[in-house]
């Protein structure tokens, strides 16, 4: 637990303004619809192997180079679009993750195309809430059978970059689990 000098603890985010905001109005707050939920698993994938706050600070850039996260508009991706992608300083300029975040686009587009939605596919693997909050990060686990279930449904939908860890970060950051610590300011 951070505890900042006028007493407010946060179980992450202190001493960025950027991060604190993400962590007192975003994380665990639960997410809705095929963008905004396509964009938190391309931001996801984006940030393995970086730190969070690196993604954040280049968000912007990327809801500019993915046409705002809208599925149908980055499923016709093409080639120049990665190459243009590759090229763009602001972004991580990985091709796995580029075409990755491109494959997913199109599996989106796939869902809808049958009458579903990633909002429903990904929602329907909600866990029961948790009684009260962990005292310890360490408490905390990296991946849970619904994560596991969850990616393995996406991969059948035919998505990539979403193994179980991933899919648990995201499950955390789009509300599905609320992953808080005890005493932590964001009590919802």
């Amino acid at each position: 637990m951070i505890t900042e000098p006028n007493d407010l603890m946060r179980c992450f985010g202190n001493g960025d303004a950027l991060y604190e905001e993400y962590h007192d109005t975003e994380w665990g707050v639960p997410v809705h619809g095929d963008a905004a939920l396509y964009e938190r698993i391309v931001l996801e994938g984006m940030q393995s192997g970086l730190s969070w706050l690196t993604i954040l600070r280049k968000r912007d850039n990327f809801r500019a180079a993915f046409d705002g996260f809208d599925p149908a508009a980055v499923a016709q991706y093409g080639d120049d679009d990665v190459d243009r992608l590759l090229a763009d300083a602001g972004i991580v300029r990985n091709r796995q993750k580029i075409e990755a975040a491109i494959t997913n686009a199109r599996a989106i587009v796939a869902l809808q195309a049958e009458g579903g939605s990633l909002d429903e596919l990904f929602w329907s693997f909600a866990p029961e809430p948790r009684e009260g909050r962990v005292e310890h990060w360490q408490e905390i686990p990296a991946k849970t059978p619904e994560s596991i279930a969850l990616a393995k449904a996406l991969k059948k939908a035919g998505f990539v970059f979403v193994g179980p860890t991933t899919m648990y970060a995201a499950m955390q950051a789009c509300g599905l689990v609320d992953d808080h610590l005890a005493g932590c300011v964001s009590v919802r």
